[in-house]
């Protein structure tokens, strides 16, 4: 089975990673971009079992290592 994991800074921190696309996608003559948050995508490959229990151990993931759950927010699919 697969888990993707989304992990995005949570709303009110700053985020120059998305401001500098922001601005690259400025110069590159791409108007009306008025805000750009940059995140992370992470796919991983779980052995097949229940899938309440992968999302368990996909959160515990997410919250040790995954994602920094002070100034990022995470989702999780389970495929």
């Amino acid at each position: 089975m697969k888990a993707v994991v989304h992990v995005m800074l949570k709303p009110g921190v700053l985020d120059p990673q998305g401001e500098a696309v922001r601005h690259a996608l400025g110069a590159l003559g791409f108007g009306g971009v008025e805000g750009v948050r940059q995140g992370k995508v992470i796919e991983l490959d779980l052995a097949d079992g229940d899938t309440a229990e992968a999302e368990a151990q996909v959160r515990r993931m997410c919250e040790k290592l995954l994602a920094n759950t002070v100034i990022e927010s995470y989702r999780i699919e389970i495929a």
